[in-house]
């Protein structure tokens, strides 16, 4: 297996996974706005549960 790509796109995954999970992990208020904000940006409405 080459190890020489210049791109690595799990390895890109990861750090963005890491950096958000540091950024988020003891703070769920600014995880809330930003989500929030991103909600409205892109005109997403919440999902309701559906009961059977």
């Amino acid at each position: 297996m080459k190890k020489n790509k210049k791109f690595d796109a799990v390895q890109m995954m990861r750090e963005i996974r890491e950096k958000l999970s540091e950024k988020y992990w003891k703070h769920p208020d600014v995880l809330k706005k930003d989500m929030e904000a991103i909600r409205k940006k892109y005109n997403i409405k919440p999902q309701t549960l559906e009961t059977a």
